[in-house]
């Protein structure tokens, strides 16, 4: 096997990883943002902190995806992708979740978790199109 196509079948074990990664994320945003719907209803503390815990499972899988996404810029180094995504939620805002639990509040973090999830899924149509190119060219 040519060193073209070691790199290639890499690229492809990566790209299976990352999309499982993000699957993952998908996953615990989804989850987070329904208890935050409830959330903004009058949750309460036990949603919170069942939110806040699938909001942690998903920053651990995007920490993954990090490294892989470093790991792909190793492997092929002339294919663009986009590094260090960063969770939008986190700091203030989770503060003042657990400690002026209101509806405006509520509604704050369910629209980042919102943005958050849709960022992951497009990060994921994108793994999938490149999946897809690394395949064609394999």
């Amino acid at each position: 096997m040519s060193e073209n196509s070691l790199q290639i079948n890499r690229a492809l074990m990566l790209t299976d990883q990352l999309i499982d990664c993000l699957d993952s994320a998908e996953h615990q945003l989804s989850s987070a943002r329904n208890w935050g719907f409830l959330d903004v209803l009058g949750g309460g503390l036990i949603v919170d902190l069942i939110k806040h815990s699938k909001l942690h499972n998903a920053q651990a899988a995007m920490e993954h995806v990090n490294a892989l996404m470093q790991e792909f810029q190793q492997v092929l180094g002339s294919i663009s992708i986009p590094g260090d995504y960063r969770m939008q939620v986190g700091g203030f805002a989770t503060f003042a979740d657990f400690f002026f639990d209101s509806g405006i509040v509520d509604i704050y973090m369910t629209a980042k978790i919102m943005n958050s999830l849709s960022e992951v899924r497009k990060l994921k149509e994108r793994a999938y199109d490149l999946k897809r190119r690394l395949t064609e060219i394999r």
